[in-house]
């Protein structure tokens, strides 16, 4: 069986949005970006000429730093905020290229687990050599003073809520866990709270890049990192260099419809994985069809809804944690034998393995503590876009139309939309086209299949970008660079070493 820590970091560290079935919405934010003059003016511009102490980070090769933004931007005098920084130097051979900066996505992910745990050791040998490998976790992620809503056994209890109400007192129940998570983050989260907007980790993003002495921005995101590095673009065309964005977003559509793409999304990946778990004899979803196994499914959330499972940690697997356990394993077709062997152990009547791969999701600990992802990513969320709802009769008048979008997870989906109907800090973004005009080449790269951010997305941002170039790559899982295919690789790697961007268009398998 695949490790859960290998699924978290093949999942998690590259989602976007698909937290949003803990509640979160679905994409990350859109904000009005200010004006780029804003960075040269005076109170900016001892951020700017900070030095930074690099020390060792306890991670053999990697250094660690400590960046200072200011908390506001309107008003840098108003206070800092501490950025973590890490970095492992070029090794070589070959003429040193600057800083590659890596984001994972999330909203929510670490940016420096990212670069620790994969990114600086797993990218491809060439890149390395020629680029010092570099993160930052963004402002209220990681070790970046993180957004706290919930302890461990309060989080325990919100994964658990029943996420497919029947009635009104199962959806005023779901209502009050919303209310409850935001009024836990409007508490423990404190001042850094209303300052979490994408546009303002970009503008950090270009505090760093000065800092670190680069006259233009090199930069890898996945997923919300696409929209994140879409948004560094649009603020600082000029500064912009190589960026790809890998799993895009499309900046310019609201909560709502970004949530029912996304919902559409992993649909499709879980038909493929039907189409692939049917022709297995162990196949716990039947053997006969992907409609067949689309029945049994939903015919055991069903189950589960009217009466969870034990499992051998003494929590029991309800509808919602096997929801989140099977979107889980949609990020990564490598991750299709462990689920199809949780799904077997579940529908026996012991839910451990669909439980372990929910943990992962949400980065839950054996001791029963989680990391801050979800809390930031729903606070990131919810400042970047007005909320998809106005409340609960929207969502539940929104139901079917999810369920169009898909008959497995829609209706859950639906309502996890509702979580930002309820948050303390109105949004201060909206939804727009993101063009760049005046920046490089820009590589888009879109998957077919995957889950979170829907392959449409991709072509939508290439086109809005002025300067975008699409690449696809004809397959499953969320995101395509170093996941196995020589030919995205080749075409990323060159455009990274060499900046030739592959030509618009180019596919590969």
């Amino acid at each position: 069986m695949k490790s859960s820590r290998l699924l978290r970091r093949s999942a998690l560290a590259l989602a976007v949005t698909g937290l949003l079935v803990s509640g979160c919405t679905a994409a990350g934010g859109h904000a009005a970006a200010p004006s780029q003059s804003a960075s040269g003016t005076a109170g900016l511009k001892p951020y700017y000429a900070q030095k930074l102490s690099w020390r060792s980070c306890g991670v053999p090769d990697f250094e660690c730093a400590t960046l200072k933004a200011p908390l506001d931007y309107a008003r840098p005098e108003a206070g800092d905020v501490k950025l973590a920084v890490s970095r492992v130097r070029a090794t070589g051979p070959g003429e040193r290229l600057g800083s590659l900066l890596v984001n994972p996505g999330g909203p929510g992910g670490s940016a420096v687990g990212y670069l620790q745990g994969y990114a600086g050791i797993g990218y491809p040998a060439q890149v390395r050599a020629r680029y010092d490998m570099v993160a930052v976790d963004p402002r209220g992620v990681a070790r970046s003073e993180p957004v706290e809503c919930l302890t461990g056994p309060q989080m325990d209890t919100y994964t658990q809520v029943d996420a497919t109400p029947d009635d009104a007192r199962e959806s005023a129940a779901l209502a009050a866990s919303f209310r409850s998570f935001a009024s836990g983050c409007e508490q423990r989260a404190g001042k850094v709270l209303s300052h979490v907007s994408t546009v303002e980790a970009a503008r950090d993003m270009d505090i760093l890049r000065g800092v670190l002495g680069d006259e233009r921005l090199t930069y890898v995101g996945a997923s919300y990192g696409t929209f994140l590095g879409a948004t560094y673009a649009e603020l600082f065309p000029q500064r912009t260099g190589r960026l790809v964005l890998d799993g895009a977003m499309d900046p310019s559509l609201p909560a709502r419809t970004l949530n029912r793409d996304q919902t559409a999304g992993f649909e499709t990946a879980f038909q493929a994985f039907a189409a692939d778990c049917v022709k297995a004899a162990d196949c716990p979803l039947g053997t006969k069809s992907p409609q067949e196994a689309t029945a049994r499914m939903r015919a055991f959330f069903r189950a589960l809804d009217a009466k969870p499972v034990p499992t051998d940690e003494g929590r029991e697997l309800g509808e919602s944690l096997a929801t989140t356990g099977v979107i889980a394993a949609m990020y990564d077709e490598a991750a299709w034998p462990q689920l199809r062997e949780a799904l077997t152990q579940a529908m026996g009547g012991e839910g451990s393995g669909l439980l372990a791969l929910a943990d992962s999701y949400y980065e839950r600990e054996a001791d029963g503590t989680y990391s801050n992802l979800m809390y930031a990513n729903a606070a990131v969320n919810c400042l970047d876009l007005p909320p998809a709802f106005a409340g609960p009769a929207e969502a539940e008048k929104a139901v079917p139309s999810f369920e169009k979008a898909s008959p497995v997870f829609g209706r859950g989906l639906a309502w996890a939309a509702l979580n930002c109907t309820y948050w303390p800090t109105p949004a201060t973004g909206r939804p727009h086209r993101i063009t760049a005009e005046g920046a490089p080449p820009l590589l888009v790269v879109g998957t077919t299949r995957d889950p979170a951010t829907p392959y449409k997305w991709a072509r939508s941002l290439a086109a809005q970008l002025s300067s975008g170039v699409l690449l696809t790559y004809d397959g499953d899982g969320h995101t395509a660079y170093g996941r196995g295919s020589d030919c995205i690789d080749t075409a990323v790697n060159a455009y990274l070493l060499e900046g030739t961007p592959p030509t618009d268009g180019k596919r590969c398998s």
